[in-house]
């Protein structure tokens, strides 16, 4: 690609300043090693923000989210922040809302030599609808869609729309087309959620008439977890509403390794938003123990989303190397490298292969 890549950095709470840090290691290394013209920019979000602008995400820092190319966002803390009302907004769900990023696309695939769980091969993508469904936060106008109607009642709104299923159906069969097993599972509980679900199906099966190319099936929720653990190779792009997207990636992810190596990418219309799939681990905070695979992963999600494929490549390739052996791996995956020690035997890797 020519020309400069502008990225916003908001390294967030806990363990996000060191694999924030650790990631711009390597991204740096890509870069010298592709030529890259990398413009770094940061801000700070969370609870740095929260103590010096009383708010976790300053209207500021989403304005130069949209003047950026991409942004790589670190975990949060969201759980401990104040009421809303105080300045304890959700980072991750404003700029999910704010930059209309309807899409997350959470790959999870099995990397040789990684300690895993369950041994079956497991290589697919999660393609969750990321506005709307269950999710409180972001599926109103105005408020929350969580209501107390009385003590000890309450009541979650759940929105599907015509518009929202229809765009992320698209997503996931245009990704799909593009891979070699050019396979969508729609995953859904309309045999329960008749209305709602009903409706996604009714856009999903019309943007599949589309995409002849491209195998399609349906199974439930419910379903899909029990597929995931007794044969997780037999799913290749899975479709799903918010919620249900949420804990199969979840899943999908330990299946395939754990959450610190799941790598996740934020779309919309015009932004796209790197971030990690775990929490913050406020517990591993300023230990240099916390891995940074899944933010590396992400980041290269990011840069190959803008064009950079050979520099995406090199960063995926090198994490293949860095994980395939204990010696070089962090010490959740049974290794003795710290976070940065991690972060720069993947930034020689790519300069040197």
């Amino acid at each position: 690609m020519s020309g400069a890549v502008r990225l916003l950095c908001l390294q967030g709470d806990g363990i996000g300043p060191e694999i924030m840090q650790a990631t711009l290691v390597v991204l740096q290394a890509a870069a010298r090693r592709f030529e890259l013209d990398l413009q770094l920019s940061h801000a700070d979000i969370g609870f740095a923000a929260l103590a010096q602008q009383g708010s976790t995400i300053p209207a500021k820092v989403i304005a130069q989210a949209k003047s950026a190319d991409g942004v790589i966002l670190g975990p949060v803390s969201h759980n401990a922040y104040p009421p809303v009302s105080e300045g304890g907004l959700n980072p991750s769900g404003v700029l999910r809302r704010e930059l209309e990023l309807y899409a997350n696309i959470r790959p999870a695939r099995a990397r040789k030599g990684t300690p895993r769980a369950i041994a079956a091969q497991i290589n697919l993508i999660i393609v969750r609808e990321n506005l709307e469904g269950f999710y409180a936060d972001r599926n109103m106008a105005s408020g929350s869609g969580e209501i107390l109607v009385e003590p000890g009642v309450a009541i979650a709104l759940r929105k599907i729309t015509s518009r929202g299923s229809a765009r992320i159906a698209e997503a996931a069969f245009a990704l799909a087309a593009n891979r070699p097993r050019a396979r969508v599972t729609t995953i859904h509980k309309a045999n329960v959620l008749r209305i709602s679900d009903g409706l996604f199906l009714t856009e999903v099966r019309k943007v599949a008439a589309r995409y002849p190319q491209v195998a399609h099936d349906e199974m439930l929720v419910d379903a899909a977890a029990a597929h995931l653990v007794r044969d997780p190779a037999r799913f290749d792009v899975v479709l799903a509403t918010n919620m249900f997207g949420d804990i199969l990636s979840d899943l999908a992810c330990e299946i395939a390794g754990g959450l610190g190596l799941g790598a996740s990418l934020n779309l919309g219309p015009d932004y796209a938003v790197a971030q990690a799939q775990h929490g913050s681990a406020p517990d591993l905070a300023g230990q240099d123990r916390a891995n940074p695979s899944s933010l590396i992963g992400s980041a290269a999600m990011l840069l190959r989303h803008l064009g950079a494929q050979g520099a995406a490549d090199a960063i995926e390739r090198a994490l293949d190397a860095a994980l395939c052996t204990a010696a070089t791996r962090t010490p959740d995956l049974g290794g003795g490298l710290g976070t940065q020690a991690f972060a720069n035997w993947i930034s020689t890797f790519i300069l040197e292969n």
